[in-house]
């Protein structure tokens, strides 16, 4: 019986492809990939923000040269440009 009971463990070790209990491993995987890109990008935006804080830059818009309004700041603290300018960049 006990060698049964480790070679079940062993077919559910190897088949973790499907989760009956929902997603599959492999679309986990790849959604906390994003998330990994997501969180990199974010802080690569944060570390250029200080930058531009360092050299006086900060709070003024790479496009127009305006500055950028506090709010959009609050909320968006590594913006680079005005609304305006965001808003006319393609994606």
């Amino acid at each position: 019986m006990s060698g049964s009971c480790a070679s079940s463990t062993r077919i559910a070790a190897i088949d973790d492809e499907h989760d009956p209990e929902g997603s599959s491993t492999a679309f986990e995987r790849a959604h906390v990939a994003a998330l990994l890109a997501q969180t990199r990008d974010h802080l690569a935006d944060l570390d250029r923000a200080l930058e531009r804080l360092e050299r006086g830059d900060y709070g003024r818009c790479e496009g127009c040269g305006e500055p950028i309004p506090a709010e959009r700041l609050e909320v968006r603290p590594a913006a680079s440009t005005c609304v305006r300018c965001a808003a006319a960049r393609p994606r």
